[in-house]
């Protein structure tokens, strides 16, 4: 009943952090979160109407069984790896039924207090300072705050505190072949995770982390920890569990390769009256659609200087029942929101980081 109750907790938290839909699979994801998760368009799905691996075990299953075709038709795994594979994991019936639980996001005001408030960054404080020599020269070599760094992962896992202890192996399996409605997803990150222990030379069995597979003190998903993960101290091992300098590595990594700017806002306040016209941007999925010149002549007045020229996503946060404040999210704002679809998420991981020091994103 204990594992139940965390892994029901993990959900809401993770339902909370998703106040905007996530839009198709086009890398974050569920999950890394999450970083950006991508389902290649000409991969098959198996997805035929037959019994359920937890009633039939997972070899025995017909569309597990044409994922194993294919995926060693691409040889980079036998099939008696994955026959091997699919003998040893547990279907992780309580997975399913927290992914099916109804999502409903928290107000702003309800989010910060437990995602970006004083406890979060008093955490930040205490890790940067513990770590404060390698997440600095990782910082300056990606150019990527340090204090951005430390914010995704106190907002991701507490700091290393709450990375999850189900094997991903079971879960990824589970959410594969017994959760029609992202098992597209969860097959190709299956398919990833697998290559992945391949990669790092580690039996698939003796990973761990969330509900939903993701991974490490950044909960990178497979997928993402294949592209972006880094082995900074080269003793190997892209260790995003326990090593500090490559998980600020592959955070600071994610970042670059996403867009990040050196120097550059993040959020910046503005004024408005709200109309027809504002209310539809704001809905529209979260995009660089518009200069901010563009939204000045919607009605729109930055209250800290940016220039017209910078691209720009209007937003709003509830900050009490029923009132607003908006904002604009700049280019590094869209390259948080790439790692988790969440404005809120975003606006989290800045206050994290300026109240760690960060000077203003």
């Amino acid at each position: 009943m204990k594992k139940i109750a965390v892994l029901v907790l993990a959900a809401l938290v993770l339902a909370a952090c998703n106040g905007e839909k996530k839009p198709p699979a086009a890398p974050k994801s569920d999950a890394v979160g999450k970083p950006v998760k991508h389902v290649a368009k000409d991969r098959p799905f198996f997805n035929e109407t037959t019994h359920s691996p937890e009633v039939v075990g997972f070899n025995a299953n017909a569309n597990v069984q044409k994922f194993i075709e294919y995926e060693a038709a691409k040889q980079r795994l036998s099939r008696e790896e994955l026959q091997d594979f699919f003998n040893a994991v547990v279907h992780r019936g309580n997975i399913i039924n927290i992914m099916n639980r109804p999502g409903t996001s928290r107000p702003w005001y309800e989010f910060k207090q437990s995602n970006s408030g004083a406890a979060k960054v008093s955490g930040g404080q205490q890790f940067y300072a513990a770590n404060r020599s390698v997440i600095d020269k990782i910082a300056s070599e990606y150019g990527v705050p340090a204090e951005l760094i430390v914010a995704i992962v106190g907002i991701e896992t507490n700091y290393g505190a709450n990375k999850g202890s189900i094997r991903v192996a079971d879960a990824l399996a589970t959410l594969a072949f017994d959760y029609p409605r992202r098992g597209e997803f969860f097959q190709q990150e299956l398919a990833e995770f697998l290559v992945m222990a391949k990669e790092e030379q580690r039996d698939p069995l003796s990973f761990t982390g969330s509900f939903a597979g993701a991974m490490g003190m950044p909960q990178f998903m497979p997928s993402s920890f294949r592209k972006w993960a880094v082995d900074y101290d080269k003793d190997g091992r892209r260790d995003i569990w326990y090593n500090v300098a490559d998980v600020a590595a592959s955070v600071a990594n994610y970042m670059k390769v996403h867009g990040w700017k050196s120097g550059g806002r993040m959020v910046v306040p503005v004024s408005l009256e709200i109309n027809p016209q504002l209310q539809a941007v704001i809905d529209e999925k979260t995009s660089l659609k518009y200069t901010v010149g563009e939204l000045k002549k919607m009605g729109v007045t930055p209250l800290e200087p940016v220039a017209d020229s910078e691209k720009a996503v209007l937003y709003r946060l509830e900050i009490s029942p029923g009132v607003f404040d908006y904002y604009i999210g700049l280019n590094n704002f869209y390259a948080v929101w790439q790692y988790n679809h969440s404005r809120m998420y975003v606006t989290s991981v800045r206050d994290i980081a300026n109240g760690l020091g960060a000077g203003g994103l």
